[in-house]
C-alpha cells in the first residue's frame, strides 16, 4: 500500500474517530486508491441518503464534495486539511438508489501557502457522470501541522515526516 494511501486513511480515520458529522452520514466510504493530489473513493448508497424521491439526496453530494476535497488536500501530506471557504456542486443526472455504488474521485487542482482548491467527480457503476463538485479550503495554518508529512513524488513512499503504519 503506498505511503499517501496510508496517509488519507488515516486522516480518514481520524474524521470517523471525531464521531461528528461524517460518521454519522457516510461510515461505509471506501478509499481505493490515493496518490499525492488524487483520491478514488466507493459509497454504497443507504436509505438515510435518499430524498423523498428515492434518488441520492443533493444535499450528500455536497456533503461529500466538503469532505472528499479535504481527503484530497491529505493526499499531499497534511494531516489537518484546512476550513472552508467557498462549496458547491452541480448535478448532472439521478446519482442512484438504495444499493447502488456511487463512485467519486477527488482531485486537488491547486494549492498556494493560503489556498486549496479541489474538484470531486461523482460517477455511477457504469461510469457515467452524476454531478461534479468544487471546493475551496484555506490551509494557511494547517500547513504547519507537526502531523503533516511529505511524500515521494509517486505517493509510494514518505521521505519527510513520519509514517506511521
Amino acid at each position: 500500500m503506498s505511503a499517501s494511501l496510508r496517509f488519507t486513511r488515516r486522516v480518514w480515520k481520524s474524521f470517523i474517530d471525531n464521531k461528528g458529522h461524517d460518521a454519522q452520514c457516510f461510515p461505509n466510504l471506501v478509499i481505493h486508491r490515493a496518490v499525492p493530489g488524487t483520491v478514488d473513493f466507493s459509497l454504497k448508497i443507504e436509505h438515510s441518503n435518499l430524498n423523498r424521491v428515492g434518488t441520492v439526496h443533493g444535499g450528500l453530494i455536497l456533503s461529500l464534495t466538503d469532505t472528499l476535497g479535504s481527503l484530497a488536500v491529505a493526499s499531499k501530506g497534511h494531516y489537518m486539511t484546512g476550513v472552508s471557504t467557498d462549496i458547491g456542486a452541480s448535478f448532472v443526472r439521478p446519482a442512484g438508489r438504495t444499493g447502488d455504488t456511487l463512485h467519486a474521485r477527488a482531485t486537488l487542482t491547486a494549492m498556494g501557502k493560503s489556498l486549496a482548491y479541489t474538484r470531486v467527480d461523482f460517477t455511477n457503476p457504469a461510469g457515467d457522470l452524476v454531478a461534479y463538485g468544487y471546493h475551496t479550503k484555506y490551509v494557511g495554518k494547517s500547513s504547519s501541522d507537526p502531523n503533516n508529512v511529505k511524500f515521494s513524488e509517486d505517493g509510494e513512499h514518505v521521505i519527510e515526516g513520519n509514517d506511521v503504519e
